[in-house]
């Protein structure tokens, strides 16, 4: 029994879903997103409200599946998702230029991350994270496919991931990072 798949999807104004074979196209303020249907699921329009239903009962996995990523899609092109990552350590940066980002994270060359379409990213510093010592920037990146998002996200973790012992890399900023002790010494 799938709880998720039988929720009714609330379709806001402005929005545009075009039910097809084996695709979802929804069409928003913030652009167009496609999402695969699985086999065996359809989608129903009732005026403003999107229905998933399932064939059989082995569905039910898929079932909640494409509801979710239906889901997704109506949020992504009316709203929008942002993900944060944190650069911590004496000496890390990262500086936003035009579709590709440039960081330095303590290795002997920059790197460079060119940004895919859709994905826009913006630095700042946030007085409020001061607490984290040797926090350096905010990056935060925004776009309306949250798979894309998530891996550009992952993707940026992935060059330097926090340091066990004092915390310093490319971290998700919403994460709480527990810190090992040290050897103590004589």
């Amino acid at each position: 029994m799938s709880r998720i798949g039988k929720k009714v999807i609330a379709v806001p104004k402005g929005v545009t879903v075009t039910v097809g074979e084996r695709e979802l196209e929804v069409k928003g303020p913030k652009g167009i997103l496609k999402t695969p249907i699985p086999e065996g699921i359809v989608f129903k329009l009732d005026g403003d409200q999107l229905q998933a239903e399932r064939a059989s009962d082995d569905l039910a996995a898929l079932h909640g599946l494409a509801r979710a990523l239906a889901n997704n899609a109506i949020v992504g092109v009316t709203e929008g998702f942002t993900k944060q990552l944190d650069v911590v350590g004496v000496g890390y940066k990262a500086d936003v230029q035009g579709k590709k980002v440039i960081f330095s994270l303590g290795y002997s060359h920059p790197i460079e991350f060119p940004l895919p379409a859709g994905i826009d990213v913006k630095s700042e510093r946030v007085p409020a994270k001061s607490s984290i010592q040797q926090y350096q920037l905010t990056l935060t990146l925004t776009g309306i496919d949250k798979q894309r998002l998530g891996q550009v996200a992952a993707e940026m973790y992935r060059l330097r991931k926090p340091d066990p012992y004092k915390g310093k890399g490319v971290r998700y900023a919403n994460v709480a990072i527990k810190l090992r002790p040290g050897k103590t010494g004589k």
